[in-house]
């Protein structure tokens, strides 16, 4: 079994790159779905996010209340670590279970969608790493219009990331997603006929 690292900034379009690449039969580990696993009502994440930004992230029915957190967590960057640290290694601990499923079924290719890969250095782990990559102005329109983000805030999570130019010096491919969705879905065929190739 083969693990593909793919990651991109916020506003990348890595969500639709891995989409794609479900087409050609790969199996895929979504780490923002892992995510919003741990933090359902009744698991030990919720708990601790509650004690470390306020009570009032747990809305009425005992779910938590994504905006308002992320608003705190990525206020700062010691808010941001904080999450960081109450998440992550559950979130790690999750994925290693899925990654041993997909082994024991007989999946040939493993997408692990990570939008932290090359920040924790997660992508060394990886047989190779796919990097989505689009022009920051393009990735805040594209929170503003899409997500519903303001400005603001967009660019403050967009700083919160490590920097593209560092991003792409771990990636084995680069996928340039500024362009449109026929150009994209090219380049996603070609980067898995390489992949086939060289990891056969």
């Amino acid at each position: 079994m083969k693990l593909i690292g793919l990651t991109g900034g916020i506003g990348s379009g890595k969500s639709t790159v891995a989409q794609l690449l479900l087409r050609h039969g790969w199996v895929l580990v979504d780490a923002d779905h892992i995510a919003r696993d741990i933090v359902e009502p009744g698991q030990p994440a919720l708990t601790e996010l509650a004690d470390a930004f306020g009570e009032d992230i747990l809305q009425a029915d005992g779910s938590l209340d994504r905006g308002l957190l992320a608003s705190r967590a990525f206020a700062s960057r010691e808010k941001t670590d904080l999450l960081n640290s109450i998440t992550h290694p559950r979130i790690q601990e999750e994925t290693q279970a899925r990654f041993d499923s997909a082994r024991r079924a007989g999946a040939d290719f493993v997408v692990y969608d990570m939008p932290l890969l090359v920040d924790k250095g997660l992508h060394k782990d990886m047989d190779a790493t796919i990097v989505v990559d689009v022009d920051v102005e393009e990735r805040v329109r594209r929170l503003v219009e899409y997500r519903g983000l303001d400005e603001e805030d967009a660019r403050r999570r967009i700083a919160a990331q490590i920097p593209d130019d560092v991003r792409r010096a771990a990636a084995d491919f680069i996928i340039d997603n500024n362009g449109a969705r026929d150009e994209l879905d090219a380049q996603v065929d070609g980067v898995v006929d390489k992949l086939r190739s060289r990891l056969a």
